[in-house]
């Protein structure tokens, strides 16, 4: 992806998201950063000079349209990351709906409306939009149930959207990483009662890698599905 393009990325806070962020930020590339809140955002216009910011609550997707009326938007998005999530496990029989919507929201309907929100200005840019995924949603495990879901429901979200917008010229990519060295892989441990090992796990910067290779991948090509998978 030639000059200054824009980016509007969430989850860039942490992890992958930090780590992609990081990446366009040094390369010059023009970011519009999401955060839940004001306090958020300040963080993030600090960490990443020059950056804008744009503040929405991902778990309550019903007011992101509200809540970007206030705000001022790019008028050509060339790319889309929705890297953002959260995750609670727990077994079928003890899930509550209070935890099966939180990660609906966040996981799921959230990126589908900042999608619908930002069609028009991807559209106008021929651009990209990216769903940082799951293995989970390729596979569910015990206990996995509701993150896996939400995980399921995004992958079905980026298919039907390449089919409906690839006369637009709008690429559509789904990453499906294993587990990430980051603050969500450390809480999926606690939950899981096991020790946390960052060293046994991906690097963010190596699934960012895998997202820029994606991003930057000549027009005449784009890539579907990229399984990234903890290496030997």
């Amino acid at each position: 992806m030639a000059g200054m393009a824009t980016h509007v990325i969430t989850g860039a806070g942490s992890g992958i998201g930090a780590a992609v962020a990081r990446r366009l930020h040094a390369r010059g590339d023009r970011l519009v950063l999401h955060a839940r809140d004001a306090g958020r955002a300040k963080e993030l216009a600090a960490e990443f000079p020059g950056a804008q910011t744009l503040v929405g609550d991902l778990a309550d997707p019903d007011r992101l349209s509200w809540a970007f009326s206030h705000q001022s938007l790019p008028d050509r998005v060339d790319s889309l990351l929705h890297i953002a999530g959260v995750v609670d496990l727990g077994p079928v029989g003890e899930l509550t709906p209070k935890t099966w919507r939180h990660q609906l929201d966040v996981n799921l309907i959230a990126p589908a409306e900042l999608t619908r929100h930002f069609l028009p200005q991807v559209r106008a840019a021929r651009g990209h939009v990216i769903f940082v995924n799951s293995g989970a949603g390729l596979n569910a495990h015990a206990n996995w149930s509701a993150y896996a879901a939400s995980k399921h429901g995004l992958k079905a979200l980026a298919d039907s959207l390449r089919h409906e917008e690839h006369a637009n010229g709008i690429r559509v990519t789904s990453v499906y990483p294993g587990r990430t060295a980051s603050p969500m892989q450390a809480k999926v441990h606690q939950q899981e009662g096991k020790e946390y090992d960052p060293a046994r796990w991906i690097d963010p910067e190596s699934v960012a890698t895998t997202i820029l290779m994606a991003l930057d991948l000549p027009r005449d090509a784009e890539v579907n599905d990229l399984t990234v998978r903890p290496g030997p």
